[in-house]
C-alpha cells in the first residue's frame, strides 16, 4: 500500500492522536536501504519540481504543523533539499506582527500562497489561528471555531484554482520532545534557538492536543488532505514526508508542454 494511504487521514473520521504511535515506522526500518530510500525521494521530488515548473498548470503547496521541537525546520532541511530554491519558497508563520492583525488572519497567508509552476512550504501556517489562539484564549471561542469553515473554504478555493496542497501534521511524544528541547539546552550550537514559549506551551500540552485534533478533524478534506506523519524517529519522518511527496506530485500525471517552436526548422552555427 502507499504510504500516503497509511498516513493519510479520512475526511470525516475523529481524530484521535493518542491512537497513532508517534514513534511508529509503518514495518520501515533504519539503514543504508532507508538512506537509498530517502535519497532517492529527494532526486525524485528535483525532477518532479522541474516538471511542474515546465508544466505551468499548477502549485504545490506544503504545510507543517506539529508541537514545538516535532521537526518542521529538520524535515525542510533534509527533504526539501531537493527542490530547485528558484521555484521554492520557505515561509516561517511566527507571531503576527501590528500590520497583519489589523487584517483578516488569511491575509498574510494569501500573500504568500505559489504562482503556477512554483512550490511553497509553510512552517506553521493558518492553523495556528486555531491552536495557539485557541489554547491562550487570544480570540473569543465563537472567532476560532468560526475559522474552521474559513480555512475550508479559503483551501477549497486555491485547490480550484489549481494549488495543489499537501498537509503534514508531524506527531511527537511528550517525551521526545522533552529529550529534543533537554538537547538544546545542552548545546550551545543550539541554545539560541532555546525560547520561552516552548517550555510554557508544553505546560498545555494536553489543550494543545486537544486543539490539534479538532482542527485536523474540522479541516481534513479531499481537497487539502491532512497525513499525521509519527515523528519521534527523524529517519521515518524524512521518508515518510518525502514519500507522500512523490505519490503526490506523480498522481498529477505531468507532462512536459510542446515546443512552441518547429525544431526540426532550427540550425546551429
Amino acid at each position: 500500500m502507499e504510504l500516503s494511504r497509511r498516513l493519510r487521514l479520512k475526511p470525516g473520521d475523529r481524530v484521535h492522536l493518542l491512537a497513532v504511535d508517534p514513534a511508529g515506522t509503518h514495518g520501515f526500518e533504519k539503514g543504508e536501504e532507508l538512506d537509498k530510500a530517502l535519497a532517492k525521494n529527494v532526486a525524485r521530488l528535483d525532477e518532479l519540481q522541474y516538471l511542474l515548473y515546465a508544466e505551468h498548470r499548477r502549485a504545490l503547496l506544503v504545510v507543517l504543523q506539529g508541537m514545538d521541537a516535532s521537526g518542521k525546520d529538520g524535515t525542510i532541511r533534509h527533504v526539501m533539499t531537493g527542490f530547485n530554491p528558484q521555484g521554492c519558497r520557505v515561509t516561517p508563520f511566527k507571531t503576527p506582527t501590528p500590520v497583519e492583525l489589523a487584517h483578516d488572519f488569511l491575509w498574510r497567508v494569501h500573500q504568500v500562497v505559489p504562482g503556477k509552476g512554483d512550490v511553497a512550504i509553510f512552517n506553521r501556517s493558518h492553523y495556528e489561528d486555531v491552536v495557539v489562539v485557541r489554547v491562550h484564549k487570544l480570540v473569543p471561542t465563537n472567532v476560532w471555531k468560526g475559522r474552521y469553515d474559513q480555512i475550508k473554504d479559503f483551501e477549497r478555493y486555491l485547490a480550484e484554482n489549481d494549488v495543489v496542497i499537501v498537509k503534514f501534521f508531524l506527531h511527537i511524544s511528550k517525551e521526545e520532545q522533552k529529550q529534543r528541547l533537554q538537547r538544546r539546552l545542552d548545546d550551545p550550537k543550539r541554545q539560541w534557538k532555546v525560547s520561552l514559549s516552548d517550555f510554557e506551551d508544553r505546560k498545555q500540552w494536553k489543550d494543545y492536543q486537544r486543539a490539534y485534533e479538532d482542527a485536523l478533524t474540522e479541516c481534513n478534506t479531499k481537497e487539502a488532505p491532512w497525513y499525521v506523519v509519527p515523528a519521534d524517529k527523524k529517519w521515518f519522518r524524512n521518508l515518510a514526508v518525502s514519500q507522500v511527496l512523490v505519490e503526490t506530485l506523480e498522481a498529477l500525471d505531468m507532462r512536459f508542454p510542446k515546443p512552441t517552436v518547429d525544431l526540426a526548422s532550427l540550425k546551429l552555427d
